[in-house]
């Protein structure tokens, strides 16, 4: 049941971007790079006009995305709650007080007395603002929706280290990122018969993928393969029959709710005249990694690398 419930709750996330931060990274936040580091942004990720702290001391996190920065930046223990699905994410979170992002008690929220709260887009995906009441209270709340972009997946990395006092950190951990994203890429432009993938992240029976606009289509590129749904944009929804029809080398599946997702995919009724099914071509990626925006997508892209070009990247580290 957990396994069902993060796959809701991930693949909500997901068809919730294409809508909620086309603003945010088509019309970009001041950079934070080019910011004095003692600097704290003024505005969150979501355009909102925002007043940080500055010297956070309790700070609650509502999404594991950005419970996985904080904790890359050292701050784990200046945690004071998290949201329900962090745990299963970060370590040593397990034992503070967590909370349901969708229907959060802010009388407890409040009781915390959190100098800082970072919220995810999702939590406001009904159309209201669930936290105005612990803004009304001069709580600070900041918005950071997940990123469509390699390049916004940065900037939210940025935003959430500058907004506790950690701007080098930030700029390292971006660095390290591009870095090993750099490594990939001189690879795969090198690579001249590409491979066609569709990726999973919803099996049977929806299945759900992505075109253009999103972080894993760009990963696709950059190990030098190719989308099979190119021609579209954001989360989309996928039939059987597009499916089958695309016809793809590869399938890669981020499903984590089923116990054999390879297996599952391996035996579809009708499926099994398509090229990924008879060469057995067939891989998971890791869910958390894949799914969650910010800096573990590398480590994801690095293992897509590897199972659709095993030869090509086998000296990768």
């Amino acid at each position: 049941m957990m396994k069902y419930l993060n796959k809701i709750l991930i693949v909500a996330m997901f068809l919730f971007t294409l809508t909620a931060c086309s603003t945010q990274e088509s019309e970009p936040i001041q950079s934070q790079a080019n910011q004095p580091q003692q600097s704290l942004p003024t505005v969150d990720r979501a355009g909102n006009p925002v007043e940080i702290p500055k010297d956070a001391q309790r700070v609650i996190s509502f999404a594991p995305s950005i419970t996985q920065v904080i904790d890359e930046i050292g701050l784990r223990d200046k945690l004071v709650a998290v949201d329900s699905q962090s745990p299963n994410y970060v370590k040593g979170v397990d034992e503070l007080p967590q909370f349901d992002m969708m229907t959060p008690d802010l009388e407890a929220l409040a009781a915390l007395e959190p100098d800082i709260m970072f919220v995810s887009g999702m939590s406001s995906a009904k159309g209201d603002n669930p936290f105005q009441q612990l803004i009304d209270m001069d709580v600070c709340v900041v918005t950071i929706p997940s990123s469509t972009s390699i390049e916004g997946v940065k900037e939210d990395n940025q935003f959430i280290a500058d907004s506790l006092g950690q701007h080098e950190k930030g700029i390292q951990i971006n660095k390290d990122m591009q870095e090993r994203m750099d490594a990939i890429a001189a690879i795969g432009s090198t690579i001249e018969e590409q491979k066609t993938v569709m990726f999973e992240i919803a099996a049977l029976p929806t299945i759900y993928s992505f075109g253009q606009e999103t972080f894993l289509h760009e990963m696709i590129e950059l190990i030098g393969a190719k989308n099979v749904f190119e021609d579209q944009a954001g989360w989309i929804s996928v039939n059987e029959e597009a499916a089958i029809a695309a016809n793809p080398d590869i399938i890669l599946t981020s499903v984590n709710y089923i116990e054999d997702s390879v297996g599952e995919i391996l035996a579809r009724e009708g499926w099994e005249n398509m090229k990924a099914i008879q060469n057995q071509e067939v891989y998971y990626i890791d869910n958390g990694k894949s799914s969650l925006s910010n800096h573990h997508i590398v480590e994801a892209l690095e293992e897509m690398a590897k199972k659709v070009y095993p030869e090509e990247y086998a000296e990768l580290k």
